[in-house]
Parts: structure tokens; sequence; C-alpha cells
């Protein structure tokens, strides 16, 4: 567990009333990434403030009304994904140069350059980065930003991706929570059915096929329906 000297503040707004927990930075960022961690070694404390500086605690009968329960590691999960993370100067800078580092390891791995047919380097593709000014987002996944950085990159640096269109399939009991993953990805085409089944169509960097394919089946259970075709 992490001392309250060392924890960050992470905080968000429900039904109007102000809520923070005091959390270990670098298990905060990893729950927030997607990442399995321990809740309880996270928090500093088992509480949650209405101003953690002060030590001033929210009510129970508030914070069950804002998340349903006063279960602490729920509270602090809820908070961690969907609130707001006070990073440090130097731990945000860190992660932005760790993320800005993955982002140029993928797009080495599923972009070319289109006049020689051959991989960019990552370093030749971080320099680029660099002299375009790319802003690179630390909570952001890295496979989410590449084709973004990929577009500012085309000022100086001759590439391409290969793209591929994604038609998805997915029943109606993991619709809902599924539905925000696709839409992450660009939504070409959607059609609800008339027993709820979602079916979307996306386009993507044949390199994050994978990726993509993953988090849908983590959310699925495996029950989910996936043709890939070029183009289109």
């Amino acid at each position: 567990m992490v001392t309250v000297d060392e924890a960050i503040i992470a905080k968000i707004d429900r039904n109007g009333k102000h809520f923070e927990i005091l959390v270990d930075p670098d298990l905060a960022y990893d729950l927030r990434e997607g990442k399995s961690i321990s809740i309880q070694k996270m928090l500093a404390i088992n509480i949650v403030c209405t101003d953690a500086k002060k030590g001033d605690r929210a009510s129970p009968s508030e914070v069950e009304k804002a998340f349903g329960t006063n279960d602490m590691e729920k509270i602090a999960e809820q908070i961690v994904k969907h609130g707001e993370i006070q990073l440090t100067t130097e731990f945000r800078r860190r992660k932005i140069e760790e993320k800005r580092k993955q982002v140029a390891n993928i797009i080495s791995h599923n972009a070319i350059n289109p006049q020689t047919r051959m991989p960019h380097p990552p370093d030749r593709i971080l320099n680029a980065m660099e002299q375009v000014r790319v802003n690179i987002d630390p909570f952001k996944p890295a496979e989410q930003q590449a084709e973004e950085v990929i577009k500012a990159i085309k000022q100086i640096l001759p590439i391409s991706v290969e793209q591929i269109t994604l038609h998805i399939e997915i029943p109606a009991q993991y619709s809902g929570r599924a539905y925000g993953v696709v839409k992450e990805y660009g939504i070409e085409k959607e059609n609800w059915l008339s027993d709820g089944t979602l079916v979307v169509r996306i386009k993507i960097a044949a390199g994050i096929k994978e990726t993509v394919y993953r988090r849908l089946a983590a959310l699925t259970e495996g029950n989910v329906k996936v043709e890939e075709s070029k183009g289109e």
C-alpha cells in the first residue's frame, strides 16, 4: 500500500457532488490502462473524501447514492477509470514518453515507406513526431493514437498503412458494453437488430486488428463474430 505522502488524488463529480481518493500513481495508471491490479494496494487510505488534502470525508449516504455501493474497492475502481487522475509533472512526462515510443513501434510494424516498400525504423518515426510536434495522450491506448500520428507525420515522411474493414456482430447481452469499444475506432455503419444484436462496420489499420479482436472477445466472453475484408 502506498503512503499518503507518495499518493496522488483521483477525483470525480457525481450527482453534483465531488469525491476524491488517494492512490498510488503507478497502480492507478495501470488500472486506467486496463491492466489487472490490486485495488487495495493502490489505495493509500480506505476513505472517500470531498477534499483529500484536508481529510474531509464524504458522507456514506452520498457515496452510496453516487456509486450505488459503499464497497471501497468498487468505488475506487469507478473513480480511477472514469474520473480524473492528478499526475505529477514528472510522472506525466515519463508516461507520455513511454506512450510515444509505443506509438512509434506500432507505426514501424504496421506502416511502410511507399517509395521503398520498407518499414520506417522507430527512431525515424520518433524524429518525425518531434518535428511536427505531435501531442500524445498518456491515457489513450497507443493503437488508437497511431492513426492520428500517421496523419500528422505524413507532412514530412512518406508513409502508408494497409487498411482493413471489419464487419462485427455482437449479441444483445454484450452490445451495450462493447459499443464503446467499436466507437473508439470509428464506426462507418451500424445497425441494431430487433433482438438487440449490434452489427457494425469499422475500418482500421491492419496491424491493430489483433488488439481489436482481443478487446471484443474479452468483453463478449468470446461471443462475437468478426469478418475481415481489405479496402472497401
